[in-house]
């Protein structure tokens, strides 16, 4: 008589993402100088670049060298060397980008088991939302006010060795939102906490992020956060209009990215290896982009 076979299943944590960028008021024809790239295979990955404008006063393009750095970034995804990990990935990255200019940059990746790794170089952020509050952020790293930190082609410029690495466990349920700082200077973390749970899924929660970010940066009268931040460390209206009640206040235009990610465990059979794990993968229909503004502006 045969025995039945018990069949054991392991859970494995995978990311649904979805991802909106709307650019620069005025960079909207050329599609803006931010880059990402996003990747469910494999527990799932996403990466965030952030070219920095102050190359186009040297007539040099800054959203080639985002680009190529995120296109460069997915490339070497499964490169052996790189072995699932971020900073390493940014390592390989930065070294094949030909393009002249820098950029800040993020780079999260999500191991099986459900921890997250991440590296980040700048002012490039990312919240972990966990039961309706944030429990993890990623803050800049600067040389001093609005001059972040960035991967650069010249040799003046920050390398793999200087990004802010870190790991996190997660638990099914949790939402992870970045963005580049057009989205974080201009939207505070309870608006981010009500998008995510009132949205009914993460293209939807992304969009709406984006949107609302868009609207304070051209609005002139909101206190956002990166007018808070401006005023304390220093910078404000001059003295004589502080004497009339003037502060500096307003949004601050930029290009804006957002990425959010829904942490979800599935189901796999343990004694089916890579088969199983790679129908899996082809069943959820791995999504693989590279992107800037011109691709996702409405």
């Amino acid at each position: 008589m045969k025995l039945p076979v018990q069949l054991v299943i392991r859970l494995e944590a995978v990311l649904s993402i979805g991802t909106h960028v709307i650019p620069h008021p005025r960079k909207a024809a050329s599609g803006g100088e931010d880059a990402f790239f996003a990747n469910s295979d494999a527990g799932g990955v996403f990466a965030i670049a952030d070219g920095v404008s102050g190359w186009a006063e040297k007539d040099v393009n800054p959203a080639l060298f985002s680009r190529e750095l995120m296109r460069n970034s997915s490339n070497f995804l499964n490169d052996a060397e790189v072995n699932r990990d971020p900073q390493s990935l940014l390592m390989k990255a930065h070294a094949a980008t030909s393009s002249i200019g820098s950029a800040t940059v993020i780079i999260a990746m999500l191991e099986k088991t459900g921890t997250l790794k991440i590296a980040s170089e700048g002012d490039c952020g990312l919240k972990i939302i966990r039961k309706g509050q944030v429990m993890f952020s990623i803050y800049p790293q600067e040389h001093y006010f609005d001059c972040p930190y960035q991967i650069s082609s010249e040799a003046v410029g920050q390398t793999y060795q200087d990004a802010l690495v870190c790991s996190v466990n997660l638990m099914e349920g949790d939402t992870i939102v970045s963005g580049s700082d057009g989205l974080f200077d201009n939207i505070f973390d309870q608006e981010i906490i009500s998008i995510v749970s009132e949205s009914p899924g993460v293209d939807e929660a992304a969009k709406a992020l984006a949107e609302l970010a868009r609207k304070h940066s051209v609005d002139v009268t909101f206190d956002s956060p990166y007018s808070i931040e401006a005023r304390s460390r220093g910078f404000d209206v001059p003295w004589w209009k502080k004497l009339l009640g003037a502060k500096l206040i307003g949004g601050k235009m930029d290009d804006i990215t957002v990425v959010v990610a829904k942490v979800k465990t599935v189901a796999v059979p343990e004694d089916e290896g890579g088969d199983i794990e790679q129908q899996q993968g082809n069943e959820q229909g791995i999504a693989v982009a590279v992107a800037s503004a011109e691709q996702n502006e409405e």
